[in-house]
């Protein structure tokens, strides 16, 4: 029997060489010191970190056995805040990114112009949001003004990473149809390309809100505006009822996003519920044929 006529079964039901027990055991030896040196670099203090359940169960303690819902207005007005700002740099992010992902995707741009724009948005995605606040501060000032430029920025690297991404997997075929009609090349990426990512491109940008609304919290520790300012001063100044009013207001409106949003992602990935009919309101005649019940009477909608 030649390798040709090998069956297929044999062939996939073949078991993988056995790794050597010394490139296993210097694998582990690797892995083992790039850990030491990690815990040395940072200063790993096993003590501490025995102590720390205990400490951290001590703040939750004093956030949530009392919290002051005085302070509830003014967390929940500084979270809406927070949502504008998501919101607002992820429609930033949104509609910069599109057309940075059609010039990165390998497919539908030069080899040499899809480099630069990838380097371009790694670059973007490099920085963290926190780091471009603090930049935007000195440009734009204090407030949510520069917790949104930071916010949009950022997210212009990401979605236009993953929206390349999505543009190099499409289906050549309806590319190559509108190509051989002499079709321009805008009108090939508007109904050749376009089409085939839109619900995948839309389903990142809303798990990009969902993780702005994250970062949107945290800006306000630098003066970027949102939740994060009050809530880090109340952690300053001790005030663990008031911290945990923030925290309760920071969870419960990002899981309700979280929730809205990934319902709709699903949505428009898997598309509209179909019409089905029931058993109910189909039977089968002696053909096998499936048709509308007629003890029900005609539908009028059968007769325009």
């Amino acid at each position: 029997m030649t390798k040709l006529d090998t069956p297929i079964a044999a062939v996939s039901q073949a078991r993988p060489r056995r790794p050597r027990a010394t490139g296993r055991l210097l694998l582990n030896a690797a892995l083992a010191v790039l850990f030491l040196g990690a815990a040395l670099t940072v200063e790993v203090d096993l003590t501490r970190l025995l102590e720390a359940p205990a400490a951290i169960w001590r703040i939750l303690v004093l956030m949530f056995s009392a919290p002051d819902w005085s302070e509830l207005e003014r967390a929940s007005g500084l979270m809406l805040e927070s949502i504008h700002i998501a919101w607002i740099g992820t429609i930033m992010g949104a509609i910069l990114s599109l057309p940075l992902a059609f010039l990165a995707a390998k497919n539908v741009t030069s080899r040499t112009g899809s480099t630069v724009v990838r380097q371009v948005l790694n670059a973007i995605r490099a920085v963290p949001e926190l780091i471009l606040a603090i930049a935007f501060i000195p440009i734009v000032g204090l407030g949510a003004f520069a917790g949104t430029m930071a916010i949009g920025l950022h997210s212009i690297g990401t979605l236009g990473k993953l929206a390349s991404e999505a543009i190099e997997g499409i289906d050549p075929g309806p590319v190559e149809a509108a190509t051989s009609v002499g079709a321009p090349r805008m009108a090939v990426m508007r109904w050749g390309v376009l089409p085939q990512v839109l619900p995948e491109i839309v389903a990142f940008w809303l798990y990009r809100f969902e993780i702005n609304i994250r970062a949107a919290a945290i800006l306000g520790i630098v003066g970027a505006g949102g939740i994060g300012e009050g809530l880090s001063q109340t952690i300053i100044y001790r005030r663990w009822d008031r911290a945990g009013v923030y925290v309760i207001v920071i969870v419960l409106a990002t899981v309700a996003i979280d929730a809205v949003s990934s319902r709709i992602r699903r949505r428009i990935i898997g598309g509209g519920d179909r019409a089905i009919k029931t058993e109910a309101d189909m039977v089968t005649d002696g053909h096998g044929q499936s048709g509308p019940d007629p003890a029900k009477g005609p539908n009028p909608r059968d007769f325009g």
